[in-house]
């Protein structure tokens, strides 16, 4: 008897992170889903992750381990929301004409976030899946460790953390030493890791670790400091320089 079941076929945004290879296991789990791409923005003037900052090399290289064709989308290093907006549009909507249904991302807490996502997917025809939603960071950072997935912190909120951890292992020793202050899984922006090898990888990805940089960034726009004593100050962040 013929299978009549067909799964739908699934885009998966990848940001190269912890969240996104555990949403990512968790979705090719899932026997009502094939993912048949990954997607992931880029700075076309840096040529890197947007936001982590790794080098699209070893992006390409998770891609190869994953073995799952890769769709890099480009886009400028301060794009305003319709450029950023028509260029993400045009790339699932390519996706789309190939049989493309679903969009899957590693979100688990930003409700403003996954409404903006859903909304966008719906404008486009997709349907937008979130694998990790409203799970406990705790839960999932040790599932990640206990699944033996490695990565290492590549951006690091210099606020919560030094210099010396970009660049570190995310292990047990991590999240034991984890300041109190900071979500297990870095869901306010505390930190950004890459991933290189997992139970979804065919083969670890070679890397390694160069200089690490301090980058600082103005408020977001929206954040008044206007007639306060104590202004907030601009948001640093170190990077570690994977090669």
């Amino acid at each position: 008897m013929a299978n009549i079941f067909l799964k739908k076929k699934a885009v998966f945004v990848w940001s190269g992170g912890k969240d996104s290879a555990l949403a990512l296991y968790q979705i090719l789990q899932d026997a009502n889903y094939q993912v048949t791409h990954l997607l992931t923005t880029v700075n076309q003037q840096l040529n890197r992750v947007t936001m982590h900052g790794v080098r699209t090399s070893l992006l390409a290289q998770q891609a190869q381990a994953l073995q799952l064709p890769l769709v890099q989308v480009r886009v400028p290093e301060n794009p305003s929301m319709a450029e950023y907006e028509q260029v993400m549009a045009a790339a699932f909507q390519q996706l789309k004409d190939t049989g493309v249904t679903v969009a899957v991302f590693g979100d688990i807490f930003l409700e403003d976030l996954r409404a903006y996502r859903e909304q966008q997917m719906q404008q486009i025809g997709l349907q937008a899946v979130f694998p990790l939603w409203q799970k406990s960071t705790t839960a999932l950072i040790n599932q990640f460790v206990q699944l033996k997935f490695k990565a290492v912190l590549v951006c690091l909120h210099a606020a919560y953390f030094p210099e010396t951890y970009a660049g570190q292992e995310i292990n047990a020793d991590f999240l034991k030493n984890l300041p109190a202050s900071v979500d297990p899984c870095g869901e306010n922006g505390e930190y950004h890791s890459f991933v290189y090898d997992g139970p979804i990888f065919g083969h670890p990805v070679n890397f390694t670790r160069g200089e690490t940089l301090l980058r600082t960034y103005a408020p977001p726009k929206n954040q008044s400091t206007e007639n306060t004593a104590d202004p907030d100050p601009p948001y640093s962040f170190w990077f570690i320089d994977l090669k």
